[in-house]
């Protein structure tokens, strides 16, 4: 039989919230986390909004002369994963430290530390790179740096699939912790790449939008839709066996049942044009949950904003899930979070887990003008409550990654 995996703990960085309630307040109001970008010049940049994160203090969680040898997306990962664990209430020293693992993925890694290591090289020479531009940089240090802190010994791992690094992370821990090779696992994403560098590569990339306005410009299903925003922060969950859970009282915020991957193996950033893989990440998942389609009530899209995921990722939902397809709720956070590449996994886990704990649909604000290829249910511009049992989380990433987690209400 196989072991039951729940989930015990959240922790949030992001524009909306630097803790799970207020971020879920802000995302249950249609709060808008997209504005202007202040953490460098925009001028030479076309696209000129973001979702950042301000007044961020690294040091409320880490010591300062540690802080300062982290990149700002390991700094976001330890932040998260503290309150996730707090939230959990994990006490390593009551746990065999062997048993507790961690998974936390980012897209791109320590991209700002790569920047300003360059611009010493060229200014000041190679002499003067910093001794810890390494370890600051590699994406699996967000990973390295929890365990260490807290002790953990256990299986730990870093994935980096692009904009489905999150949901790979977490249903990788969750089959860890269901083939018995874990009892607890801290696992999502965290990204830091609201750059100069980054956000001129995307934008050439012809993948963001240069829509100048920020309540215009991230605009799901929105026929008007013309490209994503960027997005940065941190999503971790505590992931656990549930008789490990049980035995010390933790409080169960959810329970994920299901885990479906596929590649497309198509291209290197346009979805394959009849959604194979996406369709089979999502019958992976359902049937990994042992889930008939019309059990989903809710669909946490990908929803990217870009004329191809959006169009693409519907008529996936309409093949998969066919006349049930119109009776289920679909939306697209991004709306309001923006879109944080390898950590987005991680806080929509967090979204579809607070819909299913609350009775709550998430809206995808700025959505105005109906797209004839986008016609389901998108819980338009405001959220509203309804009790919800099963609800998946889409990912789908640049060189064809798909990941979906399936996640329903513990009773």
């Amino acid at each position: 039989m196989k072991r039951r995996v729940v989930v015990t703990g959240t922790g949030v960085i992001h524009a909306l919230g630097k803790e799970t309630s207020t971020f879920w307040k802000a995302i249950q109001a249609g709060e808008n986390g997209i504005s202007t970008i202040t953490k460098f010049d925009c001028s030479n940049i076309e696209t000129k909004v973001a979702s950042e994160v301000r007044d961020f203090d690294p040091t409320l969680y880490i010591e300062k002369k540690e802080a300062r040898r982290m990149d700002p997306f390991v700094q976001y990962a330890m932040a998260a994963s503290q309150m996730a664990i707090e939230e959990a209430g994990i006490d390593a020293a009551k746990e065999d430290p062997f048993r507790i693992g961690v998974l936390i993925g980012s897209g791109i890694g320590g991209i700002q530390t790569l920047e300003e290591q360059k611009v010493t090289l060229m200014e000041r020479g190679p002499s003067r790179v910093s001794p810890f531009f390494i370890p600051m940089m590699i994406s699996n240090m967000a990973s390295g740096q929890v365990a260490i802190r807290y002790g953990f010994c256990g299986y730990n791992e870093c994935v980096t699939t692009a904009c489905a690094t999150a949901n790979h992370a977490i249903g990788d821990a969750f089959h860890v912790i269901r083939s018995g090779l874990a009892d607890v696992m801290v696992s999502g994403g965290a990204e830091s790449t609201i750059t100069e560098l980054a956000m001129a590569g995307f934008c050439s990339s012809k993948a963001m939008t240069f829509d100048p306005d920020p309540e215009t410009a991230c605009r799901p299903f929105d026929k008007n839709r013309s490209g994503f925003i960027m997005g940065e922060g941190s999503g971790i969950i505590v992931l656990e066996e549930l008789e490990h859970a049980l035995k010390r009282g933790a409080n169960i915020l959810a329970e994920i049942i299901g885990y479906g991957c596929t590649c497309d193996a198509y291209h290197i950033t346009a979805p394959h044009p009849q959604g194979l893989g996406g369709i089979k990440a999502m019958q992976f998942a359902l049937q990994d949950a042992g889930l008939n389609p019309e059990d989903v009530d809710y669909i946490n899209a990908h929803g990217t904003s870009t004329p191809l995921n959006d169009a693409s990722e519907t008529a996936v939902i309409k093949k998969v899930f066919g006349d049930h397809a119109y009776k289920l709720a679909v939306s697209s956070t991004k709306s309001m979070t923006g879109h944080l590449l390898g950590a987005a996994g991680g806080i929509e886990a967090i979204i579809s887990i607070m819909a299913l704990k609350e009775g709550f649909l998430p809206p995808t604000i700025h959505l105005e003008t109906p797209d004839e290829q986008c016609d389901l249910d998108y819980v338009p511009n405001q959220g509203r409550k309804k009790d919800i049992r099963i609800a998946l989380s889409n990912a789908l990433g640049f060189g064809g990654h798909n990941a979906v987690l399936a996640f329903k209400k513990y009773d």
